[in-house]
């Protein structure tokens, strides 16, 4: 990761030495922090709003005789400092941006695009990068390389490479920045100016977070605030701070007084985003004879030492927002996937009934929940979903009683078949000792239960034309809990394929608040909620207390919230396990800190020291990458529903099934020991 600071000082218009002293206060303040990168606003030691006063030899020679200052000052600070500054050069008169650290300046890099257009008229005193024919420039006493072409890339930091634009390069068609992502530019800095007006604000942070995202980049931005010339325009001061496509950071706006806002970007992420998206590759490809125009200019962070903790917010659950407007559109989304998935299974197969079991649990509430709509939107009655409780040697009164309410309250077909007779027929033909009265409750036992049921729907399906409707989800496809073969691994169609148990918990949260059934059936899903996880196929017993202790799935596995955690940055980035704990622990660690859903009960928002986190994480990467991938390599079909992708081997993950976990428990305990 690297630490960046985005700054806006308080100016006075025509004053450098006092815009100066303003910056190097700012940067001073980024030092501490331990930033790597400090961004100041566009011609920010003379102030933008200057208009023909740039044409006055005074201010021209005050903003180099200030930018001196900032150079010289830089010898004690680590960051790579960025400021605006008005240079003559070619006897013209250009908008630059100058990056300077520990007492140099590596590069000049002047506006490309300069607006002329409503309340803009930069071209009245300033050039354009284009116009420009050389490619260094003589600045403050030292040479220096001129262009919008220039790299500044770290030869310390693996993957940290910055780029320079101002302004209004943003608002174009074609960034320069595009070029540089394309380069190899992880960090895009924009110097702006930007005055405020309407609704501006939305729209500036759409172009950053768009370019972000495009560039799978880090994009910082920088606009003048406080102090600039209310003569015809206003300032809002706007700093911010994104990376492919996500707030990091954000300034107060209309802050009477300097700011200075940081955020830890984690170039991990955005380089292992690169290597997947291949369209980024081929665009590179595509620009190949531009990008050997590119310039390269090397230079040393050398990161401060001790612990500078996290300057980032850490999703406690990645597969769900913890932000109430954005988790609602997402699960609108989420469960109208799996209702337009299943239905145009249902359309093309010419099938109209569907056989599914339900335990009373989450996965196959959802599933009836998505069964229940999609019925309504193909117009079949939901008696043509024939819903099955199949209770085995553990099912408890309490899931049993849910399931049958539930699939009374939807009004779907309902019926029990007990499976414990043919159970013990097979326990019976393969001579297990539970057959004979002992209470031995193994692997087989289990599985017996498992397959019995499963073997049931698909000969229900079967005789009465409809398909088995799956019901297991994306965290137990990770962890391999499913039973194989002829087991809830399989199914004709499984629309939980792709969908996380705590994403399935929220969905079924937003299915009560959006009212998608009556009061009723949310009455029955609260209590389905507040149920705990359990298979239910091993008997519950009585501790030294006499308190019933029902068998626990996330005892055997893992907190399913500590062990999606883990998937999500498994897959969706390759992240190595050390810092895949290295985020948990920060995520984690702490249950009074940080943003949690609203709607999650106090009793439920757990922490976890990284003893813990390491413990899951090796249970993780064990099933995950070294006993589950056979499981994976023939799953039923089912949509993908996030972008945390899916595990069908036809989509988002494929891999070997002989794999071995080794090479990431050995990462793990060389980078996070045991002690």
């Amino acid at each position: 990761m690297v630490r960046a600071a985005v700054c806006v000082p308080r100016v006075r218009i025509a004053d450098p030495g006092h815009n100066a002293r303003q910056t190097l206060d700012l940067a001073r303040q980024a030092h501490e922090y331990g930033a790597a990168v400090a961004l100041f606003p566009e011609l920010g030691l003379s102030a933008y709003s200057n208009e023909d006063l740039f044409q006055q030899e005074a201010l021209l020679t005050a903003s180099l005789t200030a930018l001196a200052d900032v150079i010289r000052a830089s010898r004690d600070l680590q960051p790579l400092i960025v400021v605006g500054v008005p240079v003559r050069h070619e006897d013209r008169l250009f908008n630059c941006a100058v990056a300077v650290q520990r007492g140099r300046i590596l590069a000049v890099t002047p506006k490309t695009y300069l607006p002329n257009y409503r309340e803009f008229y930069e071209k009245r005193q300033f050039t354009s990068a284009t116009a420009a024919y050389s490619r260094q420039i003589t600045l403050c006493g030292q040479v220096a390389p001129f262009g919008s072409d220039l790299l500044l890339e770290a030869d310390d930091v693996t993957g940290l490479c910055c780029h320079l634009e101002i302004c209004e390069d943003l608002w174009s068609p074609t960034p320069p920045s595009t070029l540089a992502a394309l380069g190899g530019a992880t960090l895009l800095l924009n110097l702006s100016a930007s005055n405020i007006t309407i609704g501006k604000a939305a729209y500036r942070n759409a172009l950053c977070a768009a370019q972000s995202g495009k560039c799978i980049a880090a994009y910082l931005y920088s606009a003048a605030g406080p102090g600039e010339s209310s003569t015809d325009l206003a300032w809002d001061g706007h700093a911010a701070i994104f990376e492919n496509g996500n707030l990091l950071a954000e300034s107060q706006r209309f802050a009477r007084e300097s700011q200075l806002i940081v955020a830890d970007i984690d170039l991990d992420q955005l380089r292992a985003e690169r290597l997947r998206v291949t369209s980024f590759g081929d665009a590179a490809a595509a620009a190949r004879d531009q990008l050997r125009q590119l310039r390269r200019v090397t230079f040393s962070v050398q990161p401060p030492s001790g612990d500078l903790g996290l300057c980032r917010a850490v999703a406690r659950f990645p597969f769900v927002p913890a932000d109430t407007t954005t988790r609602d559109a997402q699960c609108y989304e989420a469960y109208h996937i799996q209702v337009q998935a299943l239905a145009q299974r249902l359309e093309s197969s010419g099938i109209e009934r569907l056989v599914l079991g339900v335990s009373g649990g989450l996965d196959s509430t959802q599933a009836l929940l998505v069964a229940a709509r999609t019925m309504d939107w193909l117009h079949l009655p939901r008696t043509n979903i024939l819903a099955y409780s199949l209770p085995g040697f553990a099912t408890g009164d309490t899931t049993r009683r849910n399931a049958w309410q539930l699939m009374a309250a939807l009004g779907v077909t309902a019926q029990e078949i007990d499976i414990r007779p043919s159970c013990e027929q097979m326990l019976r033909d393969l001579n297990h000792p539970f057959a004979a009265g002992a209470p031995v409750y193994d692997v087989t036992f289990e599985n017996v239960q498992a397959g019995e049921r499963t073997s049931h729907l698909f000969r229900l399906a079967n005789y009465h034309h409809a398909l088995v409707l799956g019901t297991g989800d994306l965290s137990e496809l990770a962890l391999g809990w499913a039973t194989y073969g002829v087991g809830d691994h399989m199914s004709h169609y499984n629309v939980n394929a792709s969908v996380s148990k705590t994403l399935i918990q929220y969905l079924i949260r937003w299915v009560m608040s959006s009212n998608q059934f009556d009061d009723v059936t949310n009455h029955i899903l609260q209590a389905i909620l507040a149920t705990e996880i359990s298979p239910e196929l091993i008997p519950a017993t009585a501790d030294a207390s006499g308190a019933v202790q029902l068998q626990s799935t996330e005892a055997t596995i893992g907190p399913y919230e500590l062990q999606d955690f883990n998937l999500y940055y498994t897959t969706r980035y390759g992240l190595r396990p050390s810092k895949i704990a290295f985020l948990a622990w920060h995520a984690w660690h702490d249950r009074t800190q940080g943003m949690w859903p609203d709607n999650l009960p106090m009793a439920r928002r757990h922490q976890y020291d990284l003893i813990t986190i390491r413990h899951w994480l090796i249970v993780f990467v064990t099933r995950f990458f070294g006993q589950s991938q056979f499981k994976r390599s023939c799953l039923p079909n089912g949509p993908k529903v996030g972008s945390g992708g899916s595990l069908s081997p036809r989509g988002d993950w494929r891999a070997p099934s002989d794999a071995s976990a080794d090479l990431w428990l050995a990462e793990l305990n060389q980078q996070v020991p045991e002690a």
